[in-house]
């Protein structure tokens, strides 16, 4: 397998879906010039009917996915960064999200939301949120997050193959990291998770650019005698609840590491549905790691105090696993 950058993973399966099926068509903000690479090439590669630059104009843009995909195209809608989400999201929270329940199952909206979200390079608190709790409370959009190249490649064409709305949000800090990526066809199916790190005494949930510190932090919990089992749902709506409970089961310690704040976090469903369904197999209070409920700093410093890494990631074993210890 080769080695490809996460941005070069994603414009590898735009480029594959775009040959596949003429009915896939992009647009977006400067998808030409391609700012954050994903996109490069394909318009001059695919034309201007099927790659278009739009207007700084989120309301427009997810509104014109909505019609695209409902007249049969299969849209995808760049939104540079996921605070631009909320620009646009009356077309995605009551059309696209509805539409298909609204119509007795008549309107199919294969379309895909993507944009770039989260912190760590001093972007500025309305370019450094990760507003996928918001989209999984409205039941009707699907949400992926990728957090290597190989899972952002595979999970991009199955988003693109779906006939329903998916939002493909990319962690912001793992454009540039490198990785293996399958050749030719892969596909990873929407909701299902990856055990990115077999473990046996704790399991830490970990969400997009998390899933690294994770990794990280389980090394170093390693030379504590410390196993630790790392889990990447990948998709967080629909949530592979399956995979997710199993493993709290087998190891009955619980850490969440989640980029969203502390507040409705996506952590916060996984924490409860561990309360709920696996509460007979936990030995210590499940704990989140999260952001606090502030505006992302701008200032280096500041921004990199309220993230989590790998230094949070094993202070909170070390207490939920101390509480056997």
């Amino acid at each position: 397998m080769a080695k490809k950058r996460l941005i070069q993973a994603i414009n590898e399966a735009l480029c594959e879906e775009m040959e596949r099926d003429p009915r896939v068509i992009l647009f977006g903000e400067d998808v030409k010039i391609s700012l954050f690479g994903d996109t490069k090439g394909l318009a001059e590669r695919f034309g201007e009917q099927r790659v278009r630059n739009t207007p700084i104009a989120e309301t427009a843009m997810s509104g014109m996915a909505v019609g695209a995909a409902a007249a049969g195209y299969r849209v995808v809608c760049h939104m540079m960064f996921a605070n631009f989400l909320y620009t646009g999201f009356d077309a995605i929270a009551n059309q696209a999200a509805k539409l298909h329940y609204m119509t007795a199952g008549q309107i199919k909206l294969p379309i895909v939301y993507m944009a770039v979200m989260g912190a760590g390079r001093s972007a500025g608190a309305q370019h450094s949120d990760v507003p996928y709790p918001m989209l999984m409370n409205l039941g009707g959009i699907k949400v992926v997050v990728p957090s290597t190249p190989a899972d952002a490649k595979g999970l991009l064409k199955a988003a693109i193959r779906d006939d329903n709305p998916v939002v493909f949000l990319q962690p912001a800090r793992r454009g540039g990291e490198q990785g293996e990526v399958p050749e030719g066809e892969h596909v990873v199916p929407l909701g299902m998770a990856d055990i990115k790190r077999p473990g046996t005494d704790v399991t830490i949930v970990a969400i997009g650019a998390m899933v690294r510190h994770a990794l990280r932090g389980a090394d170093i919990l390693q030379q504590e005698n410390i196993s630790a089992e790392v889990v990447d749902p990948r998709t967080l709506f629909p949530l592979d609840v399956a995979t997710i409970l199993a493993s709290v089961r087998r190891t009955g310690r619980l850490v969440v590491v989640d980029e969203a704040r502390t507040t409705c976090s996506a952590a916060s469903e996984i924490v409860a549905l561990a309360a709920e369904q696996a509460f007979d197999r936990l030995a210590a209070p499940p704990r989140r790691v999260t952001v606090a409920d502030v505006a992302i700093p701008y200032a280096p410093s500041l921004e990199k105090a309220v993230l989590p890494d790998e230094h949070t990631v094993v202070r909170a074993v070390r207490e939920v696993v101390g509480a056997r210890r």
